[in-house]
């Protein structure tokens, strides 16, 4: 075989995948989601909303179902770190030192998310996991770490339902958003620490 017809039949490699561009096309896909849901969001949306191309969003992602799982999948790589979580000595102190602005809109912004993807959940179970990881289990995380410091001092009771009492503050916060319409803001999540968790955790609020 000559030189010529060697190189005529070697594979030919497609063009190298251009992923620079991942992080701000998962980000607007995420902008669209919010903002339309899942029914109402379409690749040409995202695209638009990235300033990319089409064609460049479909050669990384076949479907916009795939572009949604990958998008809710890395909103968890944005959660704080459980290490460095403030520590102020007391439950509520912990609590309260995490109602920041920063925090709320984040919230809002899943809460929004969830919102949008919730017609997909029931008929895909792999997204409905992504969901749970990416927008519910990072503040339980969080909640955890608080009520274990507190169990640990002699500040509560060692035998508390501590899944329970780490999920009533997303469930109080989800049902405003989503239910009521009604933007989450400090007053609210404070009301729901003093008046809710902490008595829940056989504690006094403020």
């Amino acid at each position: 075989m000559t030189q010529t017809e060697q190189a005529e039949a070697r594979p030919r490699l497609g063009r190298k995948r251009d992923h620079t561009r991942d992080p701000e096309i998962l980000d607007a896909a995420l902008d669209v989601l919010a903002e339309t849901g899942y029914d109402g969001m379409t690749i040409d949306l995202v695209a638009a909303r990235a300033k990319a191309g089409k064609a460049t969003v479909y050669r990384r992602w076949s479907s916009k179902a795939d572009l949604v799982l990958d998008a809710v999948a890395c909103m968890k790589g944005s959660d704080l770190d459980l290490d460095s979580l403030p520590d102020t000595g007391t439950l509520r102190g912990d609590l309260v030192a995490m109602v920041k602005p920063p925090s709320i809109r984040d919230s809002e912004r899943k809460l929004k998310v969830m919102a949008g993807i919730v017609s997909m959940i029931a008929r895909n179970p792999e997204l409905a996991a992504a969901a749970h990881e990416a927008l519910v289990e990072p503040r339980a995380a969080v909640n955890r770490v608080f009520f274990q410091r507190a169990i640990d001092r002699g500040e509560v009771r060692a035998d508390l339902d501590v899944e329970k009492l780490c999920m009533v503050g997303p469930a109080m916060v989800a049902y405003r958003t989503l239910m009521l319409r009604i933007p989450v803001d400090r007053e609210f999540l404070i009301a729901n620490i003093d008046e809710i968790i902490l008595p829940a955790a056989g504690l006094r609020g403020a």
